[in-house]
């Protein structure tokens, strides 16, 4: 198993509870796929570094975790699919 790092950001016209249910989906999607948890570290609402849909601010959540390699690409693709997850990248730890 591998260590990645997962950046996402979350629409920031959510309330609370849905930015709370959001990350504990992602967090879900992981671990269906495959995935150990290891940290979900919850940066809070950051400005864009340009606007994305006219937007100029989102809720940054950075998830460490372990999976196989071949588990990545399926969290990928359902991250992209995920309503209201605007960006999201995983990289090699």
């Amino acid at each position: 198993m591998k260590s990645y790092e997962l950046l996402y950001i979350i629409d920031n016209s959510l309330s609370e509870e849905q930015k709370g249910a959001l990350v504990e989906k992602v967090s879900s999607i992981i671990t269906a796929n495959g995935g150990t948890e290891l940290n979900v570290d919850k940066w809070g609402e950051r400005k864009y570094a340009y606007p994305i849909n006219y937007k100029t601010e989102g809720y940054y959540c950075l998830v460490t975790f372990k999976a196989e390699v071949n588990a990545v690409k399926p969290i990928s693709d359902l991250l992209n699919i995920t309503e209201n997850v605007v960006r999201h990248m995983i990289v090699t730890k």
